[in-house]
């Protein structure tokens, strides 16, 4: 895709208008995981061999790849041609290395990094990280939740101006001193959401808020399309999460990735190929039974 093409959700999502996108945009966090099974430093080799091996085994069940720039895209190149050349893909378009201002994230952009350079590498959508507690009071330091929304208003601006759908990702946190209860977590997620959904990104993708009652006060708060990640839980409870999200939240899928592969680091490249081909397929199709019937198609709530 070059500049001057436009793309839409529907590159990234199925027939159907849902989401069965894969994520592989770690890099910090999959180095960690690594160093976790006993692996230090791995070789660039080896963190572009596990995502090329991800989509090579997945690229015919995904609607699409959620990758980065730094392992993710080059790893496409390992990808077969017939496979690589029918994947809608998206870019991981935050920086790496993210700031904080007394241990708290603090959200900051890359111009260079925006919608024309994700089209540039064949990029069908830009997914933007960022952390967002919009109900954090201001203390006389820097407003950190009006930060975050401005920079996430620039990031769907410029990719509403270059035909690249946005894709923003919230993560909340605990503020300094709290304890972040199931109650005030599902507040947390949907206040961000309510907040985001005002800067009316093309798809909010979001963590699951607790349970049937916060997805339900989730799908009335906001207009925009979302999708739930899988934030590294177990694969039995995201299944769960899956239905719940579709049915009481009105999701229009998933981008999700540890759920499905993360078993895999540490792995030799045949057994890791064995298993993906195997049984992170199967994971793939019981998420995509999950959602099938359940999940609303993105363009029922888009805007456009």
């Amino acid at each position: 895709m070059t500049t001057t093409q436009r793309s839409s959700l529907a590159d990234i999502a199925t027939t159907d208008g849902t989401f069965a996108v894969v994520a592989m945009d770690q890099r910090n966090t999959l180095k960690r995981m690594y160093a976790a099974v006993g692996v230090q430093d791995p070789a660039q080799d080896e963190l572009v061999g596990v995502k090329t091996d991800t989509v090579a085994a997945l690229g015919s069940t995904a609607s699409a790849f959620l990758l980065d720039p730094t392992y993710g895209i080059p790893a496409l190149d390992g990808v077969p041609a017939d496979v690589r050349e029918s994947l809608g893909i998206l870019v991981a378009a935050e920086p790496s290395d993210r700031g904080n201002y007394n241990g708290e994230p603090r959200t900051h952009r890359d111009p260079e990094q925006g919608a024309a350079w994700v089209a540039a590498q064949g990029g069908h959508a830009l997914k933007f990280l960022v952390q967002l507690r919009a109900d954090r009071p201001a203390d006389g330091g820097p407003d950190l939740a009006a930060e975050a929304l401005e920079v996430m208003r620039e990031v769907i601006e410029d990719c509403r101006a270059n035909g690249v759908p946005s894709v923003i990702e919230n993560l909340v946190y605990a503020l300094p001193g709290e304890e972040l209860g199931e109650s005030a977590r599902a507040d947390a997620i949907i206040e961000a959401a309510v907040a985001l959904d005002a800067l009316q990104p093309d798809l909010l993708k979001l963590e699951y808020p607790g349970g049937p009652q916060a997805c339900r006060r989730l799908a009335t708060a906001i207009a925009s399309p979302w999708a739930v990640l899988s934030a590294g839980v177990a694969f039995d409870e995201f299944t769960r999460v899956l239905e719940v999200s579709c049915d009481e939240g009105g999701a229009s899928g998933f981008i999700a990735g540890r759920a499905v592969w993360k078993e895999t680091v540490g792995m030799t490249q045949p057994e890791r190929q064995a298993y993906l081909k195997d049984e992170g397929k199967r994971r793939l199709d019981r998420c995509l039974e999950a959602i099938d019937g359940r999940a609303v198609p993105w363009f029922e709530r888009s805007r456009s």
